[in-house]
């Protein structure tokens, strides 16, 4: 095998096996802001369906709420269909990102990359990366939203997250296990393009206009502009598609209450203002913020513990 071949074939290891490692710790950590932030989101919907008055909680209260009436480990329901996301995500995701970087588009002769060619591979890479991770996306989703199904009064659609995979397959196969993909998808490219993008710039900036090395304070400072440029860019596309994926389906795999994902962001604004779409902001931007710190910090530092170049 040519050496630069087994090169290659070594960062990509390094980069696929890391960034999981450092999605899955930082998915743990930040789980219980995102299982408030898909109940804010989908609350709305479910006090226009409902007959029940069902009271709106703002991000405190629903944690809470959740930690009291359905009890304080309910607030990681849903954690495996997610770590099971972040191995075929967040991997993907850094390892198409580095190989569009280095391999299509190219650095400039000085080192530099052009803004416009990172939001080209951020929003590619998050693109391509969250198709492939869809199914576990929809897994966790529903999973996320059984405790309140219970209080309601409803039965349980499953018993755990590999019975919630057998379900969805049964009731719509292939096309069931890809439901809400076309809103996860565009998601996931403005996420990449908030948080790779901005990770990627930001820290070329630093270095190139501070006295500051590639240390700790660039990547802590890096992260937090990543953190909450994702949370400005994701949060209309996260509600649709938290909305899309949490709709039940007839027996084909086709939603019963949004016809598409233009006919859900439609219905939502519609009903609730189009200020809706950013319900749920500050849990989002509160949890991918330090999402977006310990996943780059720890990315980091695993990278230069193993001996390869920084991102």
């Amino acid at each position: 095998m040519p050496h630069f071949v087994k090169m290659d074939i070594n960062n990509g290891v390094i980069t696929y096996t890391f960034s999981v490692a450092a999605a899955s710790l930082a998915e743990f950590a930040t789980f219980p802001l995102d299982l408030t932030k898909t109940r804010l989101q989908i609350q709305g919907e479910i006090a226009a369906k409902s007959a029940k008055v069902m009271p709106y909680r703002g991000m405190v209260k629903t944690c809470v709420g959740i930690a009291k009436e359905e009890g304080f480990f309910k607030l990681w329901s849903g954690i495996t269909p997610a770590i099971w996301r972040h191995m075929i995500y967040s991997g993907s995701r850094m390892l198409f990102y580095e190989q569009l970087r280095e391999k299509v588009f190219g650095k400039s002769a000085d080192g530099s990359f052009k803004l416009w060619k990172s939001v080209c591979c951020g929003m590619l890479s998050g693109a391509m990366a969250q198709f492939l991770g869809n199914p576990a996306d929809l897994v966790k989703v529903q999973m996320m939203m059984e405790g309140k199904r219970k209080l309601m009064g409803e039965q349980p659609r499953f018993k755990g997250a590999t019975d919630a995979l057998a379900i969805i397959w049964k009731q719509g196969k292939i096309r069931g296990l890809w439901k809400g993909a076309v809103p996860n998808v565009w998601r996931a490219a403005l996420v990449n393009l908030g948080d790779l993008t901005t990770y990627d710039m930001a820290k070329e900036r630093i270095l190139k206009h501070t006295s500051l090395p590639d240390n700790v304070v660039v990547h802590f400072l890096s992260s937090v502009c990543a953190g909450f440029a994702g949370a400005v860019c994701a949060t209309p596309a996260d509600v649709i598609k938290s909305r899309v994926m949490n709709q039940p389906t007839d027996e084909k795999g086709r939603g019963l209450i949004y016809k598409s994902t233009y006919d859900c962001l439609k219905t939502t604004i519609r009903n609730e203002s189009v200020f809706s779409l950013y319900k749920g902001f500050l849990p989002v931007w509160i949890r991918l913020g330090p999402w977006s710190l310990i996943f780059w910090l720890s990315y980091e530092r695993l990278r230069k513990l193993s001996g390869a170049e920084q991102f």
